[in-house]
């Protein structure tokens, strides 16, 4: 579905200007982290699995020697080696701070029950096999450790979705693939437990971006290395003249009262724990000694 390779080389372009363009990766790092100081564990050994130019690593870090989410340990790894080796910079002298390497999550180089969590930071969206990196990302995990992600849902782009394809429409008389496809919600709780992870749950927050201009929206995706990246995107001559129809769409119908058009990023966090027999099972079915029926008629309010 996605051209692997292209995005590789879109997020070492972007490394260069990162931060620049990095807003959306720091805000959603942050509310990553933040999920962590309401689990009273310890992941000593821990995966920031996408880690783009260490934003993670940077919300872990609130002053010299602490750790954060217990952690002790936060190896970093991107598909981009630019990235990475930004990340690596950018994370001297930080705490926690651990090996910085280049990989693909389609291929995970971890050990079996090697990982005390996983953390990921709007990176799995752009995963061919999901279901695959999953059960990857579960294998490496030790027994009861954590896996905790965040990746842009279905509605993230809306406005824009709608827009380039009206555009296309109208220009070329048809529509081929402008904007990735997104997980869903559902979709996603529901690939955790066919992963093998256990308690998996999955909640959505959506995020607004005011722009000048539609334009401007469109270059920051750039910068991002988040342009579309589907291997059968279109790639004739006619793609300017879409993109300037798709802007004028947008501007038409989405302008505020500030002038400005917005943006939404919707954005999914998984969370979930590799399986063990410490953790809260589900009773029986049929185990349960009064039933809905009756508690119903004991109170017709309930």
């Amino acid at each position: 579905m996605f051209d692997r390779a292209l995005l590789r080389r879109r997020r070492d372009r972007a490394a260069a200007g990162w931060d620049g363009f990095s807003f959306l990766m720091d805000e959603t790092a942050t509310r990553l982290v933040e999920r962590l100081e309401d689990i009273t564990r310890r992941f000593p050994l821990t995966l920031d699995l996408g880690c783009h130019g260490g934003e993670v690593a940077r919300a872990l870090h609130r002053r010299p020697g602490d750790k954060r989410g217990g952690i002790e340990t936060l190896i970093q790894a991107d598909l981009s080696p630019a990235l990475a080796a930004r990340a690596r910079a950018a994370g001297r002298g930080l705490a926690p701070s651990g090996p910085v390497l280049a990989c693909d999550e389609e291929a995970l180089p971890m050990a079996p029950a090697s990982l005390d969590a996983i953390l990921s930071n709007l990176s799995l969206h752009w995963v061919n096999d999901l279901p695959g990196a999953l059960i990857q990302a579960r294998r490496a995990l030790r027994p009861d450790g954590l896996f905790l992600a965040s990746l842009l849902g279905g509605a993230t782009l809306v406005e824009l979705r709608t827009c380039l394809a009206d555009a296309e429409m109208e220009v070329a008389g048809g529509l081929s693939p402008r904007t990735s496809p997104l997980t869903e919600v559902r979709d996603a709780g529901n690939l955790l437990s066919r992963a093998g992870f256990a308690l998996p749950t999955a909640d959505t927050e959506v995020i607004t971006v005011r722009y000048e201009t539609p334009l401007a929206l469109m270059a920051d995706l750039r910068g991002m290395g988040e342009a579309n990246a589907v291997l059968t995107r279109r790639r004739d001559l006619g793609h300017r003249a879409v993109l300037a129809r798709a802007a004028a769409l947008y501007q038409e119908r989405h302008t505020g009262a500030d002038g400005r058009v917005p943006a939404t990023f919707e954005v999914i966090t998984l969370t979930a724990w590799a399986p063990d027999a410490s953790q809260p099972a589900p009773r029986p079915r049929g185990s349960a000694r009064t039933s809905l029926a009756e508690i119903l008629a004991a109170d017709p309010h309930a």
